[in-house]
């Protein structure tokens, strides 16, 4: 991690406050490049040639220490790597592990745009947003290149989705890469002795390349052949050995690479790491047991430190895992995931209807929100700011007290609310006395867990006057 504090970056701003980037101050500007929340671009005066060298300076600063790699264009690319730290608790990971699930050549066109649509619409709800997956990985299956060229071609009609083209020879790659060039799919993937070719496609398409070698020093020696060849998008495969001796070798090689790349500054190797949980297929018959050990395989991988991935098994119980599990690792610890507060109509209330409070923590909120929609209590609930903690943390730490409530209701409640009775949850029960004083309120304490308002509506609502 090369900067440490937005002042290190501050010092080689232009420091005149003009804002024409948009914020108030120079340094308002600097914290916001450390987190990667703007551009040195979006610095007007900076870009002149005044400022030449501190711009060049900046740039230096920022740049991660993982090269960052872009596959696919538009809104569906994927950025990998990236990385500035070894363990979240540090900073926090900025690119989330980029999911691509396989089709082959070898599939009939019915069962291939099957598949593909299946990966495509893939989606899970999951603490306020829809997950889903990030691209399609087309495998040479048949060593057959006209094969091969036609699959690509129909995966490309069906999908707009980030691809993976895989095999380890370049004549096939190629046949389909001239399909779908500028979509700018990872070419996967140039080996000890197959190198040369897959350099020339990466250059001449202007397309990522994998290399391949369960040889660390022959990648090593392979990322910088390639790169001292002005190719830059580089990302690395170790191999993925899925049992045994050769699972922990791979997960040993995992953690040298990056610690190599991180900690020790070797920017020759300083490249995303690719992970084949789907080599766990291989090794067993039985698909039910094969897709529970890719599972295993992804979730070792996501944590240590794949930056993509390719899969196979489409079955809920292992592909939920996988993707949840992304999503927890790569939230930012410094940040607790929350919603906005406000006043929320949940069903068809009227103004006689129960008025609910919780917390913006995204859990507490959708677990609160999904108990009372579930069981069609037609009510509203208040939402209010509590710095994305829960209702004990937020009783605790002050985050949630009297006067938090009553600005909540003076901002958020308006007259489709005839009645001036609140319910609080009942882990809050000893703010209730002061809320009253300080709303003109009656506070109800509910339950303490969201789960119980079914029963406890019916024996409290509506309030004994």
């Amino acid at each position: 991690m090369k900067v440490r504090s937005p002042m290190e970056i501050y010092r080689h701003l232009p420091q005149t406050n003009c804002g024409e980037c948009g914020e108030m101050t120079c340094m308002a500007f600097a914290s916001l490049l450390k987190e990667r929340k703007k551009k040195l671009e979006e610095c007007p005066p900076l870009m002149s040639d005044e400022y030449a060298e501190q711009r060049e300076k900046i740039a230096e600063m920022l740049a991660p220490e993982i090269r960052e790699v872009e596959i696919g264009v538009g809104d569906k690319a994927v950025k990998i790597g990236g990385e500035e730290v070894l363990h979240r608790h540090e900073l926090t990971f900025f690119n989330r592990t980029a999911l691509f699930y396989d089709v082959w050549d070898t599939l009939d066109a019915d069962s291939l745009r099957e598949r593909v649509h299946k990966i495509e619409s893939w989606k899970k709800f999951y603490v306020g947003e829809f997950l889903r997956l990030n691209g399609i990985a087309v495998r040479s299956v048949s060593n057959d290149p006209e094969k091969f060229e036609e699959c690509v071609k129909k995966v490309a009609d069906t999908t707009d989705l980030p691809l993976v083209l895989c095999s380890f020879d370049p004549k096939i790659v190629e046949r389909g890469l001239k399909h779908v060039a500028e979509r700018r799919p990872l070419i996967y993937a140039a080996t000890e002795r197959s190198w040369s070719a897959f350099l020339e496609l990466s250059k001449m398409y202007e397309v990522p390349v994998a290399l391949f070698s369960q040889s660390l020093d022959v990648l090593t020696s392979l990322a910088v052949t390639f790169a001292n060849a002005g190719v830059e998008d580089i990302v690395l495969d170790p191999c993925t050995h899925p049992m045994g001796k050769g699972l922990a070798d791979t997960f040993t090689k995992f953690v040298k690479i990056r610690r190599a790349g991180i900690a020790d500054g070797r920017k020759e190797i300083a490249y995303p790491l690719l992970s084949v949980p789907l080599t766990a297929w291989f090794f067993f018959d039985d698909p039910v047991e094969a897709s529970y050990w890719e599972a295993i395989v992804a979730s070792i991988f996501i944590i240590k430190y794949a930056d993509i991935m390719i899969l196979h098994g489409l079955q809920p119980h292992s592909l939920i895992v996988e993707r949840t599990l992304v999503e927890t690792i790569y939230t930012d610890p410094r940040r607790p995931v929350s919603v906005e507060p406000g006043l929320r109509i949940i069903g068809n209330p009227d103004g006689n209807s129960p008025l609910f409070l919780t917390t913006n923590f995204a859990l507490t909120y959708y677990t609160v929100e999904s108990d009372i929609s579930s069981n069609k209590i037609d009510s509203y609930l208040l939402v209010v700011d509590t710095d994305g903690l829960g209702v004990e943390a937020a009783v605790a730490g002050g985050q949630l007290n009297a006067d938090k409530v009553k600005d909540a209701l003076e901002q958020y409640v308006d007259s489709r609310i005839e009645h001036k009775t609140i319910v609080i949850p009942g882990l809050a029960a000893r703010i209730s006395g002061e809320t009253e004083e300080k709303t003109g309120w009656k506070v109800l304490v509910g339950p303490k867990d969201s789960g119980r308002i079914p029963d406890w509506i019916d024996k409290n609502w509506p309030p004994e006057v």
